[in-house]
């Protein structure tokens, strides 16, 4: 699952799609498609956010396809605190790895705390905790 992609066709991204830029998964924020020339395609303007890193990117194409990151979406249970990581345990798998945690989400991640996390190419990020 982790490192999975897939294409995606140009036409079909607006703002708040995923595509893969510069190997980084990120978000959409503003697209412009020009018209194709005399003895050209047409050619698309992406403006993206990193998931991860928040920069952003910009990316030109001409192509009809754009790779786009498969996000998988797991729980997880977090096993013990420690400053701005977690130590956390994969609901299904039962595998234990540390999760650095998000700026947003300080003081909410607590031990014994269930959070959602997303498998991102090679990454993994804490995007939200659960209500039990």
């Amino acid at each position: 699952m982790a490192g999975d992609k897939k294409f995606v066709n140009v036409s079909s991204l607006k703002k708040g799609s995923y595509i893969i830029v510069d190997e980084v998964a990120s978000t959409v924020t503003d697209i412009s498609i020009s018209r194709p020339g005399k003895h050209g395609h047409a050619k698309a303007n992406i403006m993206a956010e990193g998931l991860i890193d928040g920069k952003k990117r910009n990316m030109v194409t001409g192509d009809h396809q754009v790779e786009a990151p498969v996000i998988g979406k797991k729980n997880a249970q977090v096993l013990s605190v420690d400053g701005d990581m977690a130590n956390v345990m994969d609901m299904e798998t039962y595998e234990s790895f540390d999760l650095p945690i998000p700026e947003d989400l300080k003081g909410q991640v607590q031990e014994g705390c269930t959070i959602l996390y997303w498998e991102i190419l090679d990454d993994k990020v804490i995007k939200q905790v659960k209500n039990e």
